[in-house]
């Protein structure tokens, strides 16, 4: 039932989590180890990739940003300042792990990354997956409840269009 009960804002936000997750495991799964080059599991591990890279490239700078700018002020007005606080911390953290991972992947979706390269890959993947997963089970544990609580019916209305818009 808690999902019928999510504001708007936190709706969108577990949709993301939920979506994240997903290519997540996908990414955890592609690069376990290197695929033969040509084969159905290549292929598979480049779209992966491609994916990956483009959460990278758009979805991290764009969800963060809109929690750091618009939500974490919010809470912290509320009394929730360490919960900000906590949060933007890891989200430096997972920039971090995020940037390196980036060149990792474009070139396994390009086809052209090399042994070592995909070792690096194959390491820095189960980092990404372990900090953004913990990151996404406490957002959805405080954040998003204290989100549900704290905004209004006009104000998450009002965040929500503005956050899926653009």
């Amino acid at each position: 039932w808690r999902i019928a009960a999510m504001k708007e804002v936190s709706r969108a936000l577990d949709d993301e989590h939920r979506a994240t997750l997903d290519l997540l495991g996908r990414a955890g799964q592609a690069f376990a180890r290197p695929p033969r080059p040509g084969s159905p599991e290549a292929t598979e591990t480049a779209r992966v990739a491609a994916s990956l890279a483009q959460f990278i490239e758009e979805h991290i700078a764009r969800h963060f940003g809109f929690e750091e700018q618009v939500l974490f002020p919010r809470l912290a007005e509320a009394g929730e300042g360490d919960l900000a606080d906590l949060l933007a911390e890891e989200h430096v953290t997972i920039r971090a792990v995020a940037a390196e991972l980036l060149p990792l992947a474009r070139a396994a979706a390009a086809g052209t990354l090399d042994d070592a390269g995909f070792g690096a890959l194959k390491r820095g993947a189960p980092e990404l997956v372990e900090r953004l997963g913990a990151h996404i089970q406490k957002e959805t544990m405080s954040l998003l409840p204290s989100l549900d609580d704290l905004l209004d019916d006009d104000t998450d209305r009002e965040i929500a269009f503005a956050y899926m818009s653009g």
